[in-house]
């Protein structure tokens, strides 16, 4: 019989990154290790690519559907906050580049209380100046790379005006 620790290294030693991320999330999340811990017995550079894993495990994550779009959405070079308080809002799961809302939903939020609920807040992230993009367990698991091109699209967008009013467009004239 091993140890948890010894299983966690081992896991983060020999598994693909994401499968161990989300082994040693979910002990993490149960207060069964800390990464801190375990980044001690990582050490060498051998152990590089384990304690880069390590970096990317949360202090609070819900669920590993955020577990693994954040890792997704920091691989990309995005600045992500996750469960940020917004006034009017609530806790959002993710705030990319401090103007973008990203929402992981699960099956309830298929539901119709839940579905009226999402599209209130939706209006008040955009009505405090923010977009929002919503995002299904296939997506995080299945698409990741289309769910992060999706996100860079948009904050290009962004970027160049495209979500400005009309005046501020390229080629916009004035109504006579």
């Amino acid at each position: 019989m091993a140890g948890l620790a010894d299983v966690l290294i081992h896991a983060l030693r020999c598994r693909p990154e994401l499968e161990s991320l989300v082994i040693v999330q979910s002990a993490v999340s149960r207060g069964l290790i800390t990464a801190d811990f375990l980044k001690t017995k990582l050490q060498g550079n051998r152990n590089g690519a384990a304690r880069a894993a390590l970096d990317l495990v949360l202090p609070r994550a819900d669920s590993l559907l955020e577990v693994l779009a954040h890792t997704h959405f920091v691989r990309a070079g995005l600045r992500v906050r996750m469960h940020v308080e917004l006034a009017g809002v609530g806790e959002v799961d993710c705030l990319i580049n401090e103007c973008l809302v990203v929402e992981l939903d699960g099956h309830t939020h298929l539901e119709p209380r839940q579905v009226k609920k999402d599209r209130y807040r939706d209006n008040a992230s955009v009505k405090g100046g923010l977009l929002s993009l919503h995002y299904f367990y296939q997506d995080v698991v299945h698409r990741p790379e289309e769910m992060v091109n999706e996100v860079l699209t948009v904050l290009r967008h962004r970027e160049v005006g495209r979500f400005a009013p009309a005046r501020y467009a390229p080629g916009w004239v004035p109504p006579s």
